[in-house]
């Protein structure tokens, strides 16, 4: 790797934005690789630094860059649930159809996590699927449901999901739905939001 490769790395990762500048303005690849894949600008949204994100995207870094364990700079935010670096990286253009190794969309892990704020702001401000099921056959309702706490922050993101159109009918690949697993688990908000949804679910599908 090359010295200014390594210096752009480090840099990124410690959220050094005048040694990003410095390394870029030396010739290090904005895309440059770790012994993982992780490029500056992946290593940069796993901490959050977002000044140094934003000289990255500027420079023309790619937001769908994958490293060793297939998460890229955009599908991080999900898990971070930063906002802030959501739209740094949103302005890049991602591919909000792109997956991560368990077959879900950033949504799904921000879902499973509680980050009312990221979930708000991605289903506002980008035409990400709502519905998306991932290879456990959970769709980010039912990760929010099955993975969440049923606090309040769950309660939060279940209804944004139930308002951005997310169907509460979907089931899990043994055909339990969201409403059955939330009731399982003693969460009564959101089965409470869950059993509403389900039953408008239910005449609008019998009209």
């Amino acid at each position: 790797m090359d010295a200014n490769d390594r210096l752009l790395l480090a840099a990124a990762d410690r959220g050094d934005t005048a040694g990003v500048r410095a390394a870029l303005d030396a010739g290090a690849h904005v895309d440059c690789r770790d012994s993982e894949l992780r490029t500056p600008l992946l290593l940069a949204a796993r901490a959050d630094r977002v000044e140094v994100a934003v000289v990255l995207v500027a420079a023309g870094a790619d937001p769908d860059a994958r490293d060793s364990r297939a998460d890229t700079p955009w599908l991080v935010t999900g898990v971070t649930g930063s906002v802030p670096m959501m739209r740094v990286l949103l302005a890049a253009g991602p591919d909000l159809t792109l997956t991560n190794r368990f077959g879900g969309t950033a949504l799904i892990p921000a879902a499973e996590r509680g980050h009312v704020g990221y979930v708000r702001a991605v289903l506002r401000e980008t035409d990400i699927d709502v519905d998306h099921v991932n290879r456990l056959g959970w769709t980010a309702l039912l990760e929010a449901v099955i993975l969440g706490d049923g606090g309040l922050a769950h309660e939060e993101v279940v209804e944004l999901l139930i308002t951005a159109g997310a169907d509460p009918l979907l089931a899990d690949h043994d055909g339990t739905g969201p409403l059955e697993h939330a009731r399982r688990r003693g969460f009564a908000g959101i089965a409470g939001l869950l059993a509403a949804a389900t039953a408008r679910a239910g005449r609008e599908a019998s009209r």
